[in-house]
């Protein structure tokens, strides 16, 4: 077989290095800053302002041409005299719309461009050593030159596997009945180990040239063909199932960098092999490629070209004799020396479409609406009719095409029928899904489902592949960002479709530059918001359109400081019968009364009590929520506050702003629990609110001392059993380590002072560990053994303490011994205990110093102890006229011989000395100094300002400029750039 060859063009990826250098500015002009910077390995020159930012670069053998659309001709005098490591030189030259720089690289060197922080960069690497260079890619070719092609053949199934030593860039594609494989590599291909029974394929013939290997086998055109890619080894299979691809060929029109021509973005894009078919004998180009596989999945036919469909790669067929096709990066670039014949992308459907039907729009995803609507003499009914009757006849035809049913969704689409046009699109993607494949069915479809609010459906088809470099989608993808809360994606949408927006009709005009200013709005860019608002206004738009720019520019001019202009349009706009704009308008104005004090909290609260429920689904609904719950916590309406926040958040949890409104009543409830407003509540009510809400109990520390704060105020007025609730709770599901030992503790306390002392041991045996600081070790010793002596086991008790000597320790040595009768022990203890509080005498002794006092005093008395009676009536003697119980005091400091003493007396001075109650005193006291109260306020923001914890959202960034520059965009200009 003979296959020639006609030229092989190599082109491979380049590879970022570590780095981009430093930029330095170097030239400029009216609408371009050049900038440029150099390190050891790349050289780095960056296109700035409005010309820079839309330059266009294309390569053309050893030039990089960088077209600058508009510009004046830049000053480059010192690019001519040093220009960047790698190039050679740089000139200009005028061109129509604007000028050229042409970068000429040096031999061996590459370059490769994008787009980054507003600017179009170019970024050279210098030639590599040749050692280095031959290093670059390791050789595919086998040491012996082979490919030894492995083939497993059945009746209706054959595998070929071509095992490389090397990954290989290759092209499998079919012309015919013959599918061609292609490896950018020269080898020869043995088949000797083929089976001569090769099931659905006729024969295999191969042939190479320089730097390529051709495999071309016959097989009918009815025999699907897969690839696959494992390493180094490339495998195609005939007959059987297809796997879905992993990658797709992504084709568009270029009319900016240069003459019109096609690009193709091909991942791993390698050598372009011109090759002549045997058989038809025309001239064809096949493009390599690196795995994994990437398809070109349907047939594109131009005047000078056709590009077929691939299982990997690219093909090319030439129609013109001097077809360029050319590699630089992952871009393949198809034109010829003056440029492509290419006519509009939906040319050949309109072409295709009856006259009487409704035609496509330029691009896939613009609204012809008024050529769409048109219905004729006959009236609308009439026109509905006929194109109905038209798609009916269509869908009963199985081959008959979709032009009837696609004429009727856009028929639907202009006359703003969506839900009709959206069930008529589905119904047809259910009977062909092949549509599904098509740009101008997803941009219908999207167009038909953004129009009835259902912004994440219309998403999904305005980012299919299909429409993924289509700058009419681009505006629709901004649209529904910016309806859903995205404002920096919204942002960039607009600004990629810039260019499409004159092709819509002036309603929708209006609504892209009416969004597009909101999302400015939102990310703080003022001054471009103005622009667009003027553009917007400016269209001959209808009035419900108008006002809803109207709505948009009043929140610019609050946001500008003037609220007595902001607060005329509200009102003004507030009037309109359409809700959707009504609604807002209403909800600024209140607020903005709100604010200046113009209107009382409670009218406020009815107001927006009303719009809560008059307008509900949408970023208005969360918005009035979020107002009422912030004026409802101001007010100290807690629950309702509560109620408030909470009740959007099931309806609500994809809408604009309902993430804020989750953090705000999250921060609420926090604020109420942990810093401090629920204080102000009777401790039972502060319960039941913390029950009624406990889902919003924040996980980690915060929740944990939440509960406790909450624990402490019930035990302060004796709710121990809900305290001890709320406490085992957090024992058993949320906690671990130290903290459940801490709280186990606390709990345990709860426990002993609600006289439980087995609920105390359980909680002190049930949550053991080790390595706990010795603070808390000594606590839950003191506490296990004060429960042992509740349950009279004394003994254990004391043995629990061991030679513990804390003042815990000390107390329950104490009562143990005051309740055995050992006065000798427990006296000397309790004296011990009071330390040096006899010095100061000018406060009086708090209520568990008093009662140690007074059982010292019996104690030494029924000990016996006269001399230590009478050290301790000496010393202590001084606060018998302010004690809470003098008369108790004086007895137990006199004894039992003291004058006018009865043994009545001293039995009734012994039993008001109650060390239980000066036990719970004590114990109050230490929970309160272990959550101390917050003073940090409230964690919802007060009115006008931002939570300090919260990073600030998307839809209060806009309160205050970003500080970047914006372009002010004159009438007439493309404001969406």
């Amino acid at each position: 077989m003979a296959i020639a060859c006609a030229g092989a063009i190599a082109g491979g990826p380049i590879a970022e290095a570590a780095g981009p250098p430093p930029v330095a500015p170097i030239a400029s002009a009216a609408q371009v800053q050049i900038l440029v910077g150099e390190n050891a390995e790349i050289s780095r020159v960056e296109f700035h302002g409005g010309a820079g930012a839309r330059a266009a670069v294309r390569r053309d053998g050893r030039d990089v041409v960088v077209r600058l659309p508009g510009a004046g001709r830049p000053d480059i005098g010192r690019l001519r005299a040093d220009p960047p490591l790698g190039v050679e030189k740089v000139e200009t030259r005028a061109v129509a719309g604007g000028v050229e720089l042409v970068f000429t690289l040096a031999d061996g060197a590459e370059a490769k461009t994008g787009h980054a922080d507003g600017a179009v960069y170019l970024h050279v690497f210098r030639p590599p050593p040749e050692a280095a260079r031959a290093a670059e890619r390791p050789d595919p070719v086998p040491k012996s030159g082979s490919v030894d092609v492995l083939a497993e053949a059945g009746k209706d199934r054959l595998s070929l596997s071509f095992p490389w030593a090397a990954p290989v860039g290759a092209a499998v594609f079919r012309r015919g009945e013959a599918v061609w494989i292609v490896f950018d590599a020269k080898a020869k291909l043995d088949l000797s180990k083929a089976p001569k029974a090769l099931g659905p394929v006729d024969r295999i013939r191969w042939t190479s040239g320089p730097g390529w290997t051709v495999a071309r086998v016959e097989a009918p055109e009815d025999v699907p063909v897969d690839v696959e890619a494992q390493g180094a080894t490339w495998t195609v299979v005939f007959g059987g199932p297809l796997q879905p691809p992993q990658g797709e060929v992504k084709i568009k029109r270029d009319d900016e960098s240069g003459p019109p021509a096609l690009t193709a973005t091909l991942s791993g894009a390698g050598r372009v092999v011109w090759l002549k078919d045997p058989a038809v004998g025309d001239r064809f180009a096949a493009v390599t490629a690196l795995a994994p596989v990437k398809t070109a999945g349907r047939r594109r036919e131009y005047v000078e070209a056709t590009l077929i469909p691939t299982a990997h790669g690219l093909a090319i067929e030439a129609a013109a004799g001097d077809l360029q096709v050319d590699t630089n990066g992952d871009l393949v670039r198809i034109t010829r020396p003056g440029g492509l014949k290419l006519s509009s992308p939906v040319a050949a459907r309109a072409a295709a479409v009856p006259a009487e039907l409704p035609k496509p729009a330029l691009l896939p995803a613009v609204i012809k609406a008024e050529e769409w609507a048109q219905t004729g003499a006959g009236g609308f009914l009439a026109r509905h009719r006929q194109l109905q009757d038209l798609a009916a006849e269509e869908a009963q035809q199985a081959d008959a095409g979709v032009n009837a049913r696609m004429a009727l969704a856009r028929f639907l689409v202009g006359s703003e029928l969506s839900y009709e046009a959206i069930g008529v699109l589905d119904g047809l993607a259910r009977q062909n899904q092949a549509v599904l494949a098509d740009p101008e069915f997803r941009g219908l479809r999207g167009a038909a489902r953004a129009m009835v609010g259902r912004w994440r459906e219309a998403q999904a088809d305005f980012s299919a592949p299909v429409l993924a470099s289509d700058e009419s989608a681009e505006l629709w993808r901004g649209y529904t960002d910016a309806r859903l809360g995205h404002y920096a994606d919204a942002r960039k949408g607009f600004q990629q479709g810039a260019r499409a927006i004159d092709l819509f009709p002036a309603k929708w005009k209006a609504r892209f530059a009416i969004e597009h200013a909101r999302a400015a709005i939102e990310t703080g860019d003022l001054r471009a918001a103005r622009s667009l608002l003027a553009y917007g206004l400016e269209q001959p738009a209808p009035a419900l359109d108008k006002l809803a720019g109207r709505l948009v520019q009043a929140r610019l001019f609050e946001l500008e400081g003037d609220s007595a202009r902001a607060l005329k349009i509200y009102d003004l706009v507030a009037q309109a019968s359409y809700d959707a704009i009504a609604t807002p308008a209403k909800l600024r104005a209140t607020k903005i009364r709100l604010d200046q004090g113009l209107t009382p909290a409670p009218t406020a609260i009815k107001a927006l009590d009303s719009l809560r429920f008059r307008w509900r689904g949408d970023a208005t609904e969360v918005e009035v929520i979020r107002t009422l719950g912030e004026i409802y916590l101001q007010q100290g309406r807690y629950r309702e506050a509560l109620d408030a926040l909470r009740s959007a958040g099931g309806r609500l949890p994809d809408s604009p702003g309902a993430v804020q409104l989750q953090a705000d009543l999250s921060n609420a409830f926090r604020g109420l629990f942990l810093d401090g407003l629920a204080d102000g509540l009777e401790p039972i009510q502060a319960l039941a609110l913390f029950y009624d809400f406990r889902e919003l109990t924040p996980v980690g520390a915060d929740g944990d001392e939440m509960v406790r704060r909450l624990a402490r105020r019930l035990v302060d007025v004796d709710l121990l059993k809900p305290a001890a609730e709320l406490l085992q709770y957090q024992v058993d599901n949320r906690l671990d380590g130290v903290a459940k030992a801490q709280v186990a503790a606390d709990l345990a306390t709860v426990h002993l002072m609600d006289r439980d002392p087995e609920g105390a041991l359980k909680a002190i045996w049930g949550t053991r560990t080790t390595v706990l600081p010795n603070a808390l070790l000594a606590e839950r010793r003191g506490i296990e053994a004060r429960a042992l002596m509740e349950l009279g086991r004394y003994d254990h008790a004391l043995e629990v303490l061991g030679r513990d000597a804390t003042p815990e320790a000390t107390d329950v040595r104490a009562e143990i011994a005051w309740r055995e009768k050992d006065w000798a022990g427990a006296a000397p203890m309790l004296e011990r205990r009071l330390g040096d509080r006899w010095k100061s005498t000018a406060e009086p002794l708090s209520g568990d110093d008093e009662s140690r006092l007074i059982r010292a005093g019996v104690a030494y008395s029924l000990a016996g102890d006269g001399k230590a009676l009478a050290r301790l009536s000496e010393r202590f003697g001084g606060f018998i006229d302010r004690a809470r119980a003098p008369d108790a005091l004086r007895v137990a400091l006199s004894g039992l011989d003291g004058e006018n003493l009865k043994p009545s007396d001293f039995a009734r001075a012994a039993a008001q000395a109650d060390s239980f109650a000066g036990w719970v005193a004590t114990v109050k006291k230490k929970l309160r100094d272990k959550t101390p109260p917050r003073t940090t306020g409230l964690g919802l923001p007060i009115r006008g300002t931002a939570p300090a914890a919260q990073p600030a959202p998307a839809r209060t960034a806009a309160l205050q400029p970003s500080g970047k520059p914006s372009p002010q965009g004159a009438k007439g200009e493309n404001l969406f750039f």
